[in-house]
């Protein structure tokens, strides 16, 4: 079950913060090893998400159910303030933060496109007859 968009820009809100102060707290771990970077990148990845949330949410609130979030300026400016955050823990965390956020941005495309395409149904054919 779906809840309000305004719960959901909230818990999106405080999920951003969270992950982006875990990740500061933990800058020197991340940055540890080779595997700890694309962690991190895969952390910033999640921070991606959860802005992209919380933007949506937000415009959708202020601009009604119809609006859409674009590809510019909305996915490019949270892509890259995740990308930013993931470069204050290691340089490698960006390129690795970049690619997860390609692909979950593909399947949160996937997925709206699922959800919120409308049915679009036929027609049934009539039964009369044909040139009249």
């Amino acid at each position: 079950m779906a809840i309000p968009t305004a719960a959901s820009g909230c818990f999106a809100s405080i999920l951003t913060v969270i992950i982006f102060a875990s990740m500061q707290m933990f800058k020197q771990n991340l940055a540890s090893s080779e595997w700890m970077t694309i962690l991190g990148g895969f952390i910033g990845a999640q921070l991606f998400v959860f802005l992209l949330t919380a933007v949506g949410n937000f415009e959708t609130m202020c601009f009604g159910k119809n609006f859409q979030t674009k590809l510019f300026p909305e996915v490019v400016a949270c892509l890259g303030i995740a990308m930013f955050s993931s470069g204050l823990i290691h340089r490698v965390c960006v390129t690795t933060c970049f690619l997860f956020s390609a692909i979950l941005l593909y399947y949160m495309n996937r997925l709206s496109s699922t959800a919120h395409t409308p049915v679009v149904t036929r027609p049934p054919p009539s039964k009369g007859k044909k040139g009249h």
